[in-house]
């Protein structure tokens, strides 16, 4: 199936680095979630997904498929000409980001709207540390978490947690004795002009949970790293079925939970879990481009298994290098044409029901959970 006419709601994404600082950035470690040297200097290159790459990255930039060959194109053509290919060619129409993500590093939300629409996903965690850093005492602190997540920027349409990469999924109903010691121990490093890392579980059980609230306060969706990440994360403690207590409280029911990156390695245990709970969602993004085409083709099979076509959504997990949009879009079509092309053959699917579910997946789930 040709799914190039569908435009794609971006679901999950991140800014792109400055031009200053994209200068000094190792492109290969745009192409692996690992950040030792050795790995970036020479494991990354050695992936199906960065040899894969570079031949497509190549022929958007006009060069040979080669890691010099594209530095030397980027360098030719400028940020902006690189940006506008590649999200050109990506088709995008609206992209939600996370602009949490190294955000003294990155341009501002704003700026993206040239290519599509834009809306803004609140990292929790990063509002919490901004927000340690300004208020002294814990009853400060808790009114204006409150109060910003109640109240939210305009262009605010959903909440982000990386709980996972820092004290896991298992998250408990929050202590406030013990949130508060660890704020104390925070505001400490901050007084110290420490930068501050928000990775004490009470603490981070504590804004989980207090964003939950807000979330079902203001009908708005709240989107959960989990599956695989970088070295910061343990993998054990990053299975979506961790959250299944919160999934069951009766105050969290009508949150829509949105869980990223199809949770790999843990794809079928989320499907599962937005087969059977009304208000969860999976996402398609990360594993889509990260994976080999076999390894991505595997997880939408995983999730066409059981998983509802209405729960299904679609993201890059974009970031720092605008060719990583181009090419989450491109394999985003391209995986999901080729299995629903399979569901027809199989006859799971008639054509006219896999044309409505290409739609869906690609954008129309987005648009009606966000309210696009």
């Amino acid at each position: 199936m040709d799914l190039s006419a569908i435009p794609i709601v971006d679901q999950h994404a991140h800014n792109l680095l400055r031009p200053e600082h994209a200068r000094g950035f190792a492109y290969p470690s745009a192409f692996t979630e690992g950040y030792a040297a050795e790995v970036v200097t020479r494991h990354a290159q050695e992936t199906i997904f960065f040899r894969r790459s570079m031949r497509e990255i190549a022929e958007l930039l006009g060069c040979e498929p080669r890691l010099e060959a594209i530095l030397e194109a980027r360098e030719r053509l400028g940020f902006e000409e690189v940006a506008r290919r590649c999200f050109e060619a990506a088709g995008f129409e609206a992209i939600l980001l996370d602009d949490g993500f190294m955000p003294d590093r990155v341009m501002p939300t704003h700026w993206h709207n040239r290519f599509a629409r834009v809306r803004r996903l609140l990292r929790v965690e990063f509002l919490a540390e901004q927000l340690i850093a300004a208020f002294p005492t814990w009853t400060a602190f808790e009114e204006a978490f409150r109060e910003a997540l109640h109240q939210p920027d305009p262009e605010v349409i959903g909440f982000k947690s990386i709980v996972a990469y820092r004290t896991g999924l298992a998250i408990e109903p929050p202590d406030p004795e013990a949130a508060r010691a660890a704020f104390q121990a925070l505001r400490q490093q901050a007084e110290r002009g420490e930068r501050l890392r928000l990775a004490h579980k009470p603490l981070n059980d504590w804004v989980v949970w207090r964003t939950l609230e807000a979330a079902a306060h203001l009908g708005l969706p709240v989107q959960f790293h989990t599956g695989f990440g970088d070295p910061d994360l343990d993998l054990r403690w990053a299975t979506p079925l961790h959250l299944r207590p919160l999934l069951e409280h009766p105050d969290f029911q009508r949150v829509p939970f949105v869980l990223l990156h199809a949770s790999y390695p843990y794809t079928r245990e989320a499907g599962y879990l937005a087969a059977v709970y009304p208000h969860v969602y999976v996402d398609l993004g990360l594993a889509i481009p990260f994976l080999s085409r076999s390894g991505m083709a595997s997880v939408v099979r995983a999730f066409l298994e059981f998983t509802p076509l209405s729960k299904i959504m679609f993201s890059t997990d974009a970031h720092l290098i605008p060719e990583l949009f181009y090419l989450g879009a491109r394999w985003g079509r391209r995986i999901l044409g080729e299995v629903l092309e399979e569901t027809i053959r199989a006859g799971d699917l008639t054509v006219m029901e896999a044309e409505d579910a290409a739609e869906a997946i690609l954008r129309r789930n987005a648009r009606a959970l966000y309210g696009l």
